[in-house]
């Protein structure tokens, strides 16, 4: 139900290479590019943003779940963040204690944000 998410990045070049090599496999890309300031999405008009860290001090996570058209796609966006360098929270897994067919994985970002993909379907 979210129109569009944006979060802050200490380093925006290398959010936006992480998020271009995570999202691929969901679907998702770059597009809209303004230099500082990316949009990323499935379709024409951009969901998920990144810019700049511009405001407030400190540290707050984040956690975005990103949905996955499969359990498949799960698999390949945790590939991509190892590939990239992230740090694995959980790797690909049921998630019964959720609901019965639920299917994620975590890893953070490179500002240290909990990013997950999910997938509701079953295998």
């Amino acid at each position: 139900m979210l129109d569009h998410v944006s979060v802050q990045c200490s380093d925006v070049a290398a959010s936006a290479e992480f998020y271009d090599a995570v999202l691929a496999p969901l679907g998702g890309s770059r597009l809209m590019d303004f230099g500082e300031v990316m949009g990323f999405g499935t379709d024409s008009m951009p969901s998920f943003w990144i810019g700049p860290q511009d405001s407030g001090t400190g540290f707050r996570e984040s956690h975005i779940a990103f949905s996955a058209p499969n359990r498949r796609a799960v698999q390949d966006f945790f590939d991509a963040a190892v590939k990239s360098g992230a740090e694995v929270l959980h790797s690909p897994r049921s998630w019964p204690e959720y609901h019965e067919n639920y299917f994620g994985s975590f890893v953070r970002d490179p500002d240290g944000n909990n990013v997950e993909a999910c997938c509701h379907l079953p295998e």
